[in-house]
């Protein structure tokens, strides 16, 4: 138990602290920027925020860490439109990113939502990592609102919005997944040898059942844990050669999974 309490709070140490870096170059389409950073991970997400006055900032763009040079210490984001905080009723600037902006990342890495097969394994993991847990019943109600008993990428990103999370952990076959909850890029993976007796679908939750929509995609009830949330991980990772290693020696069952993937010779 030792051993799973270390690595967990190393891997919430590193992803503690929010990063902010003055954009040092923007692309002529505004679809990516660069700026100067000590250490950032591939699929770390945030924002750009522009200065309009004194006490006074407005976010423009989200922004992921798309590429990371060691060496310059330079990292390249990339930028979305931002819509968490969409009004209708209210009046948008028309600024674009430039040279001076700050990028702000790790947005929200200090609040995680931890999905996992039994209410055990939940407690005991959640009870070795010092982070700000938002409880799986607030996720549960978000899927019920959205009708979705089948969770998919875009209910965690709604799941975000709702309560600023920005990591989430998934215990998969003895091990934790450190998530960016945006970009549903893989920050890090920790081994958790806990004993498994029992799955709760579609995850560990006090809410009885998660209502449905009659049509669409995620409206079904889940029929099993691991194969899910691994098509969920592989979806944005299909590059990752440690979580493909990690499949191939795991459970047979799951090898057609290795499809999936996009791993070069």
């Amino acid at each position: 138990m030792k051993y799973i309490i270390v690595l967990l709070l190393i891997s919430c140490e590193v992803f503690a602290s929010m990063i902010k870096a003055p954009i040092l170059s923007v692309n002529d389409t505004n679809q990516t920027a660069t700026v100067k950073v000590e250490k950032v991970d591939i699929g770390v997400s945030g924002f750009i925020v522009h200065t309009i006055a004194q006490n006074h900032t407005s976010i423009l763009k989200n922004a992921t860490v798309l590429n990371y040079d060691k060496a310059t210490k330079i990292a390249t984001l990339k930028m979305t439109d931002f819509n968490a905080l969409r009004n209708n009723s209210l009046p948008t600037g028309k600024w674009k990113v430039q040279v001076g902006d700050e990028a702000q990342l790790a947005f929200g890495y200090s609040r995680a939502l931890l999905i996992a097969p039994s209410e055990e394994i939940y407690h005991r993991i959640s009870k070795s990592v010092q982070i700000q847990w938002v409880h799986p019943d607030l996720f549960a109600t978000v899927l019920s609102y959205r009708g979705h008993p089948t969770p998919l990428k875009k209910d965690f990103e709604a799941m975000s919005i709702v309560s600023s999370v920005g990591l989430v952990f998934f215990y998969l076959d003895q091990k934790v997944y450190t998530v960016d909850i945006k970009s549903f890029k893989i920050l890090s993976i920790s081994a958790a040898p806990l004993k498994q007796d029992s799955v709760k679908l579609p995850f560990y939750s006090r809410v009885k059942k998660i209502d449905a929509n009659w049509f669409g995609k995620g409206n079904e009830e889940l029929k099993t844990y691991a194969p899910h949330y691994y098509e969920l991980l592989i979806s944005s990772n299909k590059k990752n050669k440690q979580l493909y290693e990690i499949i191939k020696n795991g459970d047979p069952k799951l090898h057609y999974l290795l499809k999936k993937f996009n791993i070069g010779e």
